[in-house]
């Protein structure tokens, strides 16, 4: 039987959030800049590693440095086509590791370090981890994570590593429409209910139908995509701008890693 008190952690491709069940409700905690919602961010200069507000705020003057969108690669392979169609809109390195796993390649402290996708979203959780501590005044230990409904089972377990390598006891691993609609207490209502949740995030999209009856959340039917997101339009944007550009001046933009992502910002 886990003992104390649990969070949830909504572990995002671009953002992440932490809450606590507090007065008979979820408590959405807010970070140090006062914020719900922190950016799934991970960053490395000369001196320290920044989590979160801080990494996202020095991207475009440490752009290979800074990591990002690693829900995009964790419990995948290097050779996915996904995985290869992403690194085309990443500032930083991607390296193929052991196993075909993709690891992600930095300059820390001088040295040259790689990271896979489990390490850099622990980093994230951990930062959660620290958020609720800082708010409930006491160490947390237990924690549920969601993961977008159509994740494998190799994504959710990587998921669930990430967790153990921040420190945390995972308890559970559940579908973020399920979350939502525990979120908007469809739960409490009386009778059964048929529920759609349509959940379209930064780098996924989740379309699940739910039958709740008694508390208890039952999935009918789910479809999605685990790469389709708020991410996907910039990069299309990205494309559409650089294509409009080099037609312009004949200047090719996409080998320069600086410009992309100036063009990003």
């Amino acid at each position: 039987m886990a003992e104390g008190i649990g969070i949830g952690i909504d572990l995002g491709t671009t953002y992440s959030c932490v809450g606590c069940w507090q007065n008979d409700q979820v408590e959405i905690i807010a970070n140090d800049q006062g914020n719900r919602t922190t950016p799934s961010y991970v960053a490395f200069n000369e001196t320290e590693r920044l989590i979160g507000d801080a990494a996202k705020s020095q991207v475009s003057m440490n752009p290979y440095n800074t990591i990002f969108d690693a829900k995009r690669l964790i419990g995948r392979k290097f050779s996915d086509p996904s995985v290869q169609s992403d690194m085309k809109h990443f500032p930083f390195k991607v390296i193929s590791g052991p196993n075909d796993k993709p690891l992600m390649c930095v300059e820390y402290k001088g040295e040259q370090k790689k990271f896979a996708a489990e390490e850099i979203s622990s980093m994230v959780l951990i930062k959660m981890k620290e958020i609720a501590e800082s708010y409930l005044g006491q160490e947390v230990k237990n924690a549920v994570v969601t993961v977008p409904a159509y994740f494998n089972d190799s994504q959710r377990q990587a998921t669930k590593d990430a967790g153990v390598i921040a420190g945390l006891n995972v308890l559970r691993i559940i579908n973020e429409p399920t979350a939502a609609a525990i979120a908007y207490g469809l739960d409490k209502k009386e009778g059964e209910r048929n529920v759609l949740i349509f959940d379209l995030g930064g780098g996924t999209f989740d379309v699940s139908l739910l039958t709740i009856e008694e508390g208890i959340f039952e999935v009918k039917a789910t479809a999605g995509d685990t790469h389709l997101g708020g991410e996907d339009f910039d990069n299309r944007l990205v494309d559409h701008f650089m294509s409009e550009f080099k037609t312009k001046y004949n200047k090719d933009m996409s080998s320069n890693e600086l410009s992309v992502s100036d063009v990003v910002d």
